[in-house]
């Protein structure tokens, strides 16, 4: 999760709020790719996860970190939860459940993101190795009970932890037992974001299927191939999920506003300090339904920020676009998510091929995918085939947006390359979930340990 932020710039109008968002539009020369992925800590020595205190806990990791990279420490109540690299460079920050995360620079080609992603990788593993600890790239935990699970000392997070049984059944799954990798994307205009957040939106069970890597848990398997994507069927349906406002012809920036500000907040963060607000919206605060309650209870943008970093959608909206439907997963998928999307967005070409593609698969259709996805991945059916059909058009879509971007690397490669992982899984048509569990059935003999040895980082 990114970093709360401060602007006490104060809010008068809705009309601000939407500002705020429309203030994201870039030229499209000026459009950046940023990735973030997690990851789970576990010592080799028994495959324990890894706790925040102690000699090789997760904070000494961060210490480790910090001095090696010289990137400044972020603090909650005098702890070092996260680390912030000089403007521009990203930041490394921690889940819940100490799934160790990097969010990356917004960088201009692939190339980059995953010469960034395998830096980060090699310091990780010489901080975390002299101290027996390696990192899981996978959707979710595999083998530890939620009680298990060690819990970071973040302030908005145990907030969080309070408040997610009352609105759901998963709300603790989703914070301490899994990990993602996603794309955050620019937008020229907002008829370039109405089109990329409505694909996105209609494509992310795609996504979902395509990234499946979560089938085990507490050491079994657990009869899905995206154990994290079926948790967020009911962590808090109130944030999260599919928006049908979304797929309407006129979808702009009002509209996600409109809806964000009927959605309950978490917190309010004032003198470092975060304060419980679960019981009003942020409509209510602009009411202000928080008088009394705290210090400074007028809203200001910074709160407004905060609020919208809180927000789960599939595809999120702030000053830039989140695509939010894929499992964590091995090195290679950390630069494959944002090749999938990047190729299908970035490119007008391709933007417009995978609109014509997808226009009719409304609401309806999307959401029966993202039930469907998490069981039955590629084989979902779609229409007179399966998801698997429609991933295939899609991939070709975006080969042809990143050959048009013509980004080479020093080699004269194109970022086409880092589509490769994903076009084996459909030449396969079997996603690396199944191959996990394949694995599990046969050379493994059943047995859950190798496979840390096999997505270890």
């Amino acid at each position: 999760m990114a970093r709360d932020t401060t602007d006490l710039t104060p809010i008068r109008s809705v009309d601000e709020l939407v500002a705020h968002i429309a203030e994201g539009e870039k030229p499209r020369e000026d459009f950046r790719i940023g990735t973030e992925h997690e990851k789970f800590g576990f010592y080799t020595a028994d495959l324990r996860p890894v706790p925040y205190e102690g000699d090789r806990g997760i904070r000494r990791v961060l210490e480790g970190m910090a001095a090696l990279s010289g990137w400044e420490p972020i603090l909650d109540e005098g702890r070092i939860i996260g680390l912030a690299g000089a403007s521009g460079q990203g930041a490394i920050s921690l889940e819940p459940g100490g799934q160790f995360e990097l969010s990356g620079a917004p960088l201009e080609t692939l190339h980059e993101t995953c010469v960034e992603t395998g830096r980060h990788l090699a310091d990780v593993r010489e901080i975390a190795d002299p101290l027996g600890i390696r990192f899981l790239g996978i959707g979710s935990s595999p083998l530890w009970r939620l009680d298990e699970t060690p819990v970071m000392p973040k302030s908005r997070y145990a907030i969080m932890a309070r408040y997610m049984p009352k609105v759901g059944t998963r709300g603790l799954d989703m914070m301490f037992r899994t990990a993602t990798i996603q794309v955050n994307l620019d937008f020229a205009s907002e008829a370039d974001m109405r089109a990329k957040m409505q694909v996105g939106m209609r494509l992310q069970a795609v996504a979902s299927a395509l990234f499946a890597n979560s089938p085990f848990t507490e050491g079994q398997p657990n009869g899905l191939l995206s154990w994290r994507s079926d948790v967020w069927s009911d962590v808090d349906n109130q944030r999260s999920g599919l928006l049908p406002f979304v797929f309407e012809e006129g979808f702009g920036y009002r509209d996600y506003v409109e809806w964000a500000l009927d959605v309950p907040m978490y917190f309010v963060m004032r003198e470092g300090r975060y304060h419980d607000a679960t019981d009003i919206t942020f409509r209510q605060f602009l009411d202000g339904a928080l008088g009394g309650r705290v210090a400074r209870p007028e809203p200001n943008m910074g709160d407004w920020a905060n609020h919208l970093s809180t927000l789960f959608p599939d595809v999120r909206l702030k000053r830039f676009i989140e695509m939010r439907g894929a499992d964590g997963g091995p090195w290679h998928g950390i630069c494959a998510l944002p090749a999938y999307w990047t190729g299908l967005l970035y490119d007008e070409g391709a933007l417009d091929a995978v609109m014509a593609l997808t226009r009719d698969i409304d609401f309806d259709e999307a959401s029966r995918l993202r039930a469907e996805v998490p069981r039955l991945g590629l084989a979902t059916p779609f229409r007179d085939g399966t998801v698997l059909d429609l991933a295939r058009e899609t991939l070709e879509i975006a080969r042809q947006g990143l050959a048009a971007r013509a980004r080479l690397n020093e080699d004269g490669h194109d970022e086409t390359i880092f589509l490769q992982p994903l076009a084996d899984i459909l030449a396969r048509g079997e996603t690396a979930a199944e191959e996990l569990l394949r694995l599990h059935r046969g050379p493994w003999g059943g047995r859950i340990d190798p496979l840390f040895q096999h997505l270890a980082y």
